[in-house]
């Protein structure tokens, strides 16, 4: 089954910059053959669902590695059974209609 994710990892105890550990991830997605969409928020991902929770606990294992005693993790999961659509299709869809709005 294919899923679109919406993932906001939040390391806790380890200071206020998290900038390190939101590369790591997105490098943890990378390397699952996933193509992340970064945003101010968190990461958009999205592929077959047992390789996005398969990264998403790799990411999490990697955090703890670099020292992070917990972790607070947030995540949105979509996904359909009546047609194939990407996180490219959703944003083209938005932006068409705005489009049509001008």
């Amino acid at each position: 089954m294919n899923v679109i994710a919406d993932i906001a990892i939040v390391p806790i105890g380890v200071g206020v910059s998290l900038s390190k550990y939101v590369a790591v991830c997105e490098g943890v997605f990378i390397d699952a053959g996933l193509i992340p969409q970064l945003h101010g928020n968190g990461t958009n991902v999205e592929g077959d669902w047992e390789v996005v929770f398969a990264a998403l606990k790799r990411c999490h294992e990697t955090v703890h590695e670099m020292g992070a005693p917990r972790i607070s993790t947030t995540i949105r999961l979509g996904t359909r059974t009546d047609k194939t659509q990407s996180l490219s299709d959703k944003i083209e869809s938005v932006e068409s209609k705005l489009s049509a709005e001008e």
